[in-house]
């Protein structure tokens, strides 16, 4: 071969490497958009159904002849058994592997939401939720540490957290949006929806995701299961009085003993030695103050759709349809305030932010206390509905970025199960208490009819003051975040002067 054709060969396979070498990130980069959307589809579907049932509620109920204290169980069975043992699965996960655990409880998830679909009675209905929420819990966890494998340090990782991060945000809202439009078919269609969707997640998992190391630890379940059975055991005392009155002896021994449960889970946790919940997580003031108002302001935002959806319905008299498409001026605003969220964050500090959010939810918490049965929806929902999305919007993403901020390694993972779990016993725990003001109320009106209104008039008058009662619960709950947000977080600190003398050692702080 001539000097001129090994030139030609020679310039010929340089030209093949750098077609694969530029094929390669090509390539790479297409599975990683696989892998988030297989991360981020899975996320979507457990935080979707904690709210895609509320605008199918009353059809359920209809069907399936449920009470109304008992309608609550529909939600608190998913978001007990979801939030209960969200601690778990994230430990579950360091040992067995993220990638076994995210197809294990997604698999659980979706045969349940099967199960929910064809449930033939309220029983079997809520019994489907609970598993699904099993199931939830086991696959959450893993999709956050799945997605810190898959994807680099730094801005490629930064990126697919952003995405997570703002769809997670939405998803209590979607799941309203996305209630309506299939509730319209039918109420069995909000639970179905999950399989195709499951299916398909679960076979792209294994083929682009990337397994997790696994950490032999011994489990931690005593913490377990006695944090579930005293969340169990409060809200369905709470859900017993509404029905039965704060008289009956089963509503105040449940509650008795879930106080009781909690305050021995907290005595677990303080001495085993590989606990699920690690008491040190609440060493920095503002982490904790965080969780304080992760929790306050979940169990108002989960209490305020869950109403908001009968109010529509039962008082407006709107189609599941369109009382999902009642809640787009929220998702609008919500989404348009996450995305502004971090720009504030950096120039005033988490403090100021959350402030702002919170402030902005609790003039719309009192403005929905001012419903009643001659409430028009331009009038009386379009404001504080975006108010909400305002609030939330803007008080959530720094909440998440105080809890997660200067963590050692070891605690990411207990601290995210942990936020995760305190919003999802947030969302049962606000349901059932205004579930029990909200029955209180209808009660009392039954015995104090007014005969100036026709019956159709008095049913709207009757529900309108029932969920404006129990509205005055969520004021008190914000009023505890806010109080907590002014107290117990720090102001940003200013920049220190370069001439000025440095700082101790003893006044620094971890807090964020």
């Amino acid at each position: 071969m001539s000097a001129q054709e090994l030139d030609t060969v020679a310039a010929e396979s340089a030209g093949q490497v750098g077609d694969v070498a530029s094929a390669a990130p090509a390539r790479r980069d297409n599975r990683l958009r696989i892998a988030l959307g297989v991360i981020v589809i899975c996320q979507l579907m457990v935080i979707i159904d904690g709210t895609i049932v509320n605008v199918a509620l009353a059809k359920i109920q209809k069907d399936l002849d449920f009470s109304p204290s008992s309608l609550a169980w529909i939600q608190s069975a998913y978001s007990l058994a979801f939030g209960g043992l969200l601690l778990l699965g994230g430990r579950a996960g360091d040992v067995f592997g993220r990638l076994r655990l995210f197809i294990g409880g997604l698999a659980l998830f979706t045969l349940a939401s099967l199960a929910a679909g064809l449930a033939p009675s309220a029983g079997a209905l809520i019994t489907a939720r609970a598993a699904q929420g099993v199931g939830a819990a086991f696959a959450a966890p893993a999709s956050l540490a799945l997605l810190a494998t898959t994807f680099k340090d730094g801005t490629e990782r930064q990126r697919a957290l952003g995405v997570f991060s703002m769809i997670a945000g939405l998803g209590l809202t979607l799941g309203l949006i996305l209630g309506g439009l299939l509730s319209t078919a039918s109420w069995r269609w909000v639970f179905v929806i999950n399989v195709p969707f499951g299916i398909g997640v679960i076979a792209l998992a294994r083929p682009f995701l990337q397994d997790t190391p696994r950490h032999p630890a011994r489990f931690d379940v005593a913490g377990a299961a006695v944090s579930t059975a005293g969340m169990v055991s409060l809200v369905y005392g709470f859900i017993r009085a509404a029905s039965d009155g704060w008289s009956d002896g089963l509503a105040v021994a449940m509650l008795a003993a879930g106080v009781v449960l909690l305050l021995g889970f907290l005595a677990i946790e303080a001495n085993v030695g590989q606990p699920i919940m690690p008491l040190r997580l609440f060493g920095a003031r503002s982490r904790a103050g965080a969780y304080i108002n992760m929790l306050f302001l979940s169990a108002a935002m989960g209490s305020t759709f869950f109403f908001l959806s009968l109010f529509i319905q039962r008082v407006l008299d709107l189609s599941p349809l369109q009382t999902g498409l009642a809640f787009l001026p929220m998702a609008a605003v919500q989404f348009g305030s996450a995305r502004t969220a971090p720009k504030l964050v950096a120039r005033l500090g988490p403090k100021a932010v959350i402030m702002a959010g919170t402030l902005v939810a609790m003039v719309a918490a009192l403005w929905l206390t001012q419903l009643d049965g001659t409430t028009t929806y331009p009038g009386g929902l379009v404001g504080p509905l975006i108010l909400v999305g305002l609030g939330i919007g803007l008080a959530f993403m720094p909440l998440n970025m105080v809890i997660l901020a200067e963590l050692p390694p070891r605690d990411t993972g207990s601290a995210s199960g942990l936020l995760q779990c305190l919003q999802q016993i947030g969302l049962a725990v606000g349901i059932a208490v205004l579930t029990t003001v909200y029955s209180t109320s209808l009660r009392d009106s039954a015995h104090h009819p007014n005969p100036a209104l026709s019956p159709q008039e008095q049913l709207h008058h009757d529900l309108g003051k029932g969920i404006a009662a129990s509205f005055v619960v969520l004021v008190a709950f914000i009023a505890v975040a806010l109080a907590v947000t002014v107290l117990v977080f720090k102001r940003r600190p200013r920049p220190v002067p370069a001439v000025a003398v440095p700082a101790s050692p003893q006044s620094t702080s971890s807090d964020a």
